[in-house]
């Protein structure tokens, strides 16, 4: 019996401590979530006042990259 109960004691114990580490990670992921979210708010925010304050320079570049584009993804 005392053999019993002292791998039982141990499979809870490990239990517990995969239960924390889990914890621990999950935690530090929505953190890092949290972040990515407002660095992409950042930067929108960055991108929307450089589009306000250059509209024309914006639509050069804006032109300049599709063009590059349709031409790699047509693959002539």
């Amino acid at each position: 019996m005392e053999t019993i109960d002292k791998a039982s004691h141990s499979a809870h114990e490990t239990v517990d401590k995969i239960t924390n580490a889990t914890n621990q990670a999950a935690d530090a992921l929505g953190e890092k979530g949290e972040q990515l979210i407002n660095a992409e708010q950042q930067l929108m925010k960055n991108c929307c006042g450089y589009v306000r304050e250059n509209p024309v320079t914006s639509l050069g570049i804006a032109v300049a990259a599709g063009f590059l584009l349709s031409r790699v993804l047509s693959g002539r």
